[in-house]
């Protein structure tokens, strides 16, 4: 299990961090949002054991995070953390690079570890090619492959798909997150896209100004955010009489009260997404087809919608 007590932290004399407190268990998905600035890559740091926190504690299992003041090469051997600038050779092949730190004691069992991961971040035809010839996104997937090689108990996952695209991004998650729950690997990703979060993590973590939000369960949270920040983090959304509704939870209705003039149409694949304009405010709102601009309409606002 992770612990983290009561830890504050800043650079300089500035607190980035403050009183922060969580646990995640063996296996566990831990995802860790926030507007940029909020903390997330610095907490990751700190677990990692990059920074010394400023007061309070971090163990896995009871063995202690220690910072640079105790230990002299940052990092453990049951931690891996993957950041936005990649760890990697350049110079040698991609399966090279994913068994940099594989035994030479046991071939076979090594060829079959890399193997195994390049199915995992689906570059299996890139084996013998060298890095210096991939995309930024390959390049990351690398990486990914790399810190799992030897099999971590815990692996920290900064914006872990941000340099991949949408083309293999939905079948990569699957695979990475799929791949960790069968190995018991706890993880926790620093992220900004809720892709990454719904369907996958176990808790999430909503820092803002580095402290803790919010803390729950990512289906709880969604279907009940707290306040702006969340639901802006989930999809669009507005406040009508103090509450929170997002865009597929107004719709056109002859029994609506709320009455809206039509600014823009965005078509989003499976449906249209209204901006529309009240006396007091904007509202969005999805419609399955396109509504012509400056026409006025009757929404009806509902939870259960």
């Amino acid at each position: 299990m992770l612990s983290v007590k009561s830890v504050d932290f800043g650079y300089n004399n500035s607190k980035t961090l403050s009183d922060i407190s969580f646990t995640v268990q063996a296996g566990e998905y831990l995802a860790v949002v926030g507007e940029s600035g909020s903390g997330k890559s610095t907490l990751l740091k700190l677990i990692y054991g990059e920074f010394d926190v400023n007061n309070g504690s971090i163990s896995w299992n009871s063995t202690p995070i220690l910072g640079p003041k105790d230990k002299l090469v940052v990092g453990h051997d049951f931690m891996k953390y993957v950041a936005q600038e990649f760890d990697l050779m350049p110079f040698t092949t991609v399966g090279e690079n994913i068994g940099t730190h594989l035994s030479n004691f046991f071939p076979i069992e090594k060829e079959k570890r890399i193997q195994e991961l390049l199915v995992v971040v689906e570059l299996e035809r890139y084996q013998s090619t060298k890095v210096k010839h991939l995309s930024g996104g390959q390049k990351q997937r690398v990486a990914l492959a790399k810190a799992l090689a030897r099999q971590p108990e815990i692996l920290l996952l900064d914006e872990p798909f941000s340099h991949i695209d949408n083309f293999k991004k939905q079948s990569l998650r699957k695979n990475l997150f799929r791949f960790l729950k069968a190995k018991n690997i706890t993880c926790i990703v620093a992220t900004h896209d809720k892709n990454d979060v719904l369907g996958f993590a176990d808790n999430m973590l909503v820092l803002q100004h580095g402290k803790i939000l919010l803390e729950g369960f990512p289906k709880d949270l969604y279907l009940n955010p707290k306040n702006s920040l969340l639901a802006a983090f989930f999809s669009e959304y507005c406040i009508i009489d103090g509450v929170i509704f997002y865009a597929h939870q107004i719709k056109v209705s002859e029994k609506g009260s709320i009455k809206a003039v039509v600014r823009h149409c965005y078509f989003q694949g499976t449906h249209f997404l209204i901006e529309a304009e009240t006396d007091s405010e904007i509202i969005f709102f999805n419609h399955p087809s396109s509504i012509k601009t400056k026409q006025s309409v009757l929404l009806l606002a509902k939870k259960d919608i």
